[in-house]
């Protein structure tokens, strides 16, 4: 390469590479440090008056009632295809009456708290977003500001409450249909004598257990509405924008609930 190609092209292959990763880093922390600063903000308008207790009950009925059946869904065929996969595995050892005890750990500790979280984000989470960032393209969030509503209190603080207390009943419900889907194929199925199963799953599941998933999906239940509302809330460019930070929103919070999983489990275990 002679002087004049370089004076062209002072930036080779590999430091357009480095640029790239710098930009993608930059953007990364502040978008992380904005979505802190709208986390602080929610916060503080909780404690503000008035508390709009019609709109959390409509966000819970929103959120919590009408993601019951995918949730209960779910927890049947999690519980079940977990119980024939371990009890097929376990019969190779003759351990097939652990099925039920190592089944409900796992979805007592793991797969309900995530499962759960995941189901409210790509069922509620892309709607919140979708709404508040229609409301946000049409000017309907400018609208609030200048009748001197926060859109923040109005908008996010129902949703975020909502979301934070019905996620871990939701949960709850996970557990106990995903252990009655265990019992289903590891009694009836495989045909584990049924109390040894049961005294298998009192002897091992402690109620720590139980209580740990409910707490992580509290955690998993703030960060999917902070991001979904968060997204909305930045909404621009129309209804393509919209769009866009519908899928953002359904990608970031489901990234970050498995990353923050690995996080707490390490702090929890």
């Amino acid at each position: 390469m002679n002087l004049q190609e370089v004076s062209k092209n002072p930036v080779g292959g590999l430091g357009r590479i480095v640029l790239s990763l710098i930009q993608i880093f930059t953007i990364a922390i502040t978008e992380t440090g904005r979505i802190h600063l709208f986390l602080f903000e929610g916060i503080r308008q909780i404690f503000i008056p008035p508390v709009r207790w019609r709109s959390i009950m409509f966000q819970m009925q929103f959120i919590g009632v009408n993601s019951l059946f995918i949730v209960v869904l779910t927890a049947a065929f999690t519980g079940m295809v977990f119980a024939l996969q371990s009890g097929r595995a376990f019969a190779l050892f003759r351990a097939e009456t652990l099925t039920g005890a190592v089944a409900s750990i796992s979805i007592a500790r793991e797969l309900s708290p995530v499962l759960t979280a995941l189901m409210v984000t790509a069922r509620a989470g892309s709607a919140m977003a979708a709404q508040i960032g229609t409301m946000k393209v049409t000017q309907q969030v400018d609208a609030l500001m200048s009748m001197a509503v926060n859109p923040v209190h109005y908008l996010v603080v129902p949703r975020v409450a909502a979301c934070v207390m019905v996620v871990p009943l939701l949960t709850a419900v996970f557990d106990f249909v995903g252990v009655l889907g265990t019992y289903i194929v590891g009694v009836k199925l495989l045909r584990i004598d049924e109390a040894i199963f049961v005294q298998k799953i009192k002897y091992y599941i402690d109620v720590s257990d139980i209580l740990q998933g409910l707490f992580k999906s509290s955690i998993f239940a703030l960060i999917l509405a902070l991001v979904s509302c968060y997204k909305g809330y930045c909404a621009k460019g129309g209804a393509q924008g919209v769009g866009l930070v519908t899928t953002q929103a359904v990608v970031i919070s489901s990234v970050a609930i498995l990353i923050s999983d690995y996080f707490l489990t390490a702090l929890l275990f």
